[in-house]
Formats: structure tokens, C-alpha cells, sequence
């Protein structure tokens, strides 16, 4: 399966979607979850301890999804490992047929249910672009020969256009894309101003894709629990008041989704559509907001 690469390069409107993997054995509610988006997006993002919260592995979850027909994007973060089972994972990865990667430096374990687990963090995102790049040419990170052939990884990396430094903002994206990402997917966009001035200032002298984050907020509490427990996201006051007057907030929430939605195709190159437990709803925005099948 190579239709998100086909997608990017072809120049169209780019669809991805997240899901979590278990926490357990069964991955019976994921895969259910991932069906729902099949034929909507163009690919389905497995996240990698989202929040420092365990999950199943990504590089498992992902192949479990192309089981079922289903293309992944594979998060794979350097929180947990070193330079070592990084490599592993990766040639691991495109031997199983994985060829979609989002590279990501990962969130503190202190954020997540493990706080006193042990933080690798041998490589941040930038070298670890860097890496995937050397692995896709037949080397290792230090130069030496894959004996048994290159990966054909295609790489992406994160990206934050809300993000209070401008000139680190800047600084970070042109490294990312120095390195060899192909595309990006942002953070939650609560701000569309930002994402515009993101797109006219910074990423405008690339050609790299980039896909805004739609967080689908479920209600009033669900944002306001975003604003104090996700840094760098501020959810508008005029959003939270609009969920809480709502006489069914959830609706509500797909309603301020599909809109943003329609704002992001004015501004950029994709989205990429969040609806933690309730993947099974994004057809239902991506329908409201005119996005046609894929």
C-alpha cells in the first residue's frame, strides 16, 4: 500500500485520521474503529504512547491494520528508545510492509501513566528524520552498510503553527525539512489565524504538505479539560460557551469540527482529523464539511 505517498505526491486534498492502539491484547475495538474510516482518508495514524500514556505497539498496531486492508501511518517516537531499537523498529516496520512514518521526538513521561519510568530520548525528531533518511539510502546512523538492503520509509514529521515562539517555530520546520520530511501534521488547531500566518510566513517557500489538526470536541468539560492538560492548546472561550449552551454538545462538536474543516482547505494542503474514542464520527464531519470520499 503506498496510496498516501501516491496522494502527496499527486498534489491532493490530503485526509489522515487517528487512532489509538489497545491497552491490551485485543485489538478488536481499533481495528473496528479503523474500519469506519476506510475509503474517507487516505491513510489511518497509529499513535506511539500518545501523552506518555501505554499503548501496543505502533509498528504491531499498524500491521494489524494492513491486515485489514487499512494504510497506516506509523508514529514512531524516541522517548522510549535508543539509536538501537530505533533502527529495529524501522527496518522492522518496512519488512512487514509499514512505509508510512511520523517521526516524533515523544511527550514526557511525567505527562503519562508511567511517571516514573525511565526517559531514553537518545534522539530528538530532527535526527531522527536524519536517521530514517540514512536508513533509505543503505545506512545505518553511523555510516556503515545495510547488508541486507535500504527501507523505503516515507517520513513525516509534526508540526505546531500555534506555537509561542515564531522563531523557533521557523527554525524547527526548515531543520525538519533539511532532514527529509515529506509532509507534516499539526497539532490541534484552535486558532485559525495562527495556522494562516503559519502557512503565508513560514511554510510557503516549501512544497511539503501540510495537514491541520481537527480535534473533535465532545462538550464544554472535554475542552476545558484540553486547555489544562494539553500545553501549548487554547481552546477559544466562545467555543466552550457555544458546547456548554448546546442542547446536544456532542452534535455541537461535530458541527464546530466540519467548520474547521472547511476553514483548514482554504489554507492548507490536508487535515488530519483527532476524535479520541469516537473515530466512528469522522465520516459524519469530513460529510458536513462537503469532503468527498477517497
Amino acid at each position: 500500500m503506498n496510496n498516501f505517498r501516491a496522494a502527496v505526491k499527486a498534489g491532493e486534498f490530503l485526509v489522515t485520521a487517528e487512532v489509538a492502539p489497545p491497552k491490551g491484547g485485543d485489538p478488536a475495538l481499533m481495528v473496528r474503529m479503523a474500519q469506519t474510516l476506510k475509503g474517507r482518508v487516505h491513510a489511518v495514524n497509529v499513535t506511539d504512547g500518545s501523552r506518555a500514556v501505554l499503548r501496543m505497539s505502533p509498528v504491531a498496531a499498524s500491521v494489524i491494520l494492513l491486515q485489514h486492508g487499512i494504510e497506516p501511518i506509523c508514529q514512531l517516537a524516541c522517548r522510549d528508545r535508543n539509536r538501537i531499537g530505533l533502527q529495529a523498529d524501522l527496518m522492522g516496520a518496512h519488512a512487514l510492509g509499514i512505509r508510512n512514518i511520523l517521526a516524533l521526538t515523544g511527550d514526557p513521561v511525567k505527562a503519562g501513566d508511567h511517571p516514573d519510568a525511565k526517559s531514553v530520548f537518545d534522539l530528538e525528531s530532527v535526527r531522527l528524520l536524519q536517521l530514517i533518511r540514512k536508513l533509505n539510502h543503505g545506512l545505518d546512523c553511523n555510516d556503515k552498510p545495510l547488508t541486507d538492503g535500504a527501507t523505503d520509509l516515507f517520513v513525516g514529521a509534526a508540526v505546531d503553527p500555534e506555537s509561542s515562539s515564531w522563531s523557533g517555530l521557523q527554525r524547527r520546520f526548515e531543520r525538519k525539512v533539511e532532514a527529509g520530511a515529506q509532509f507534516f501534521q499539526s497539532q490541534l488547531i484552535s486558532n485559525f489565524d495562527k495556522l494562516e500566518k503559519f502557512m503565508d510566513q513560514i511554510a510557503a517557500g516549501t512544497d511539503k504538505p501540510i495537514l491541520a489538526g481537527i480535534f473533535l470536541l465532545k462538550s464544554a468539560k472535554n475542552a476545558e479539560f484540553i486547555n489544562r492538560c494539553v500545553p501549548g492548546v487554547h481552546i477559544p472561550q466562545h467555543t466552550i460557551d457555544r458546547l456548554a449552551s448546546a442542547s446536544d454538545p456532542l452534535q455541537e462538536g461535530i458541527k464546530i469540527a466540519a467548520e474547521q474543516v472547511q476553514v483548514a482547505r482554504q489554507l492548507c494542503q490536508g487535515i488530519h482529523m483527532m476524535a479520541v474514542k469516537r473515530e466512528d464520527l469522522i465520516p459524519e464531519i469530513l460529510d458536513l464539511a462537503g469532503i468527498p470520499d477517497q
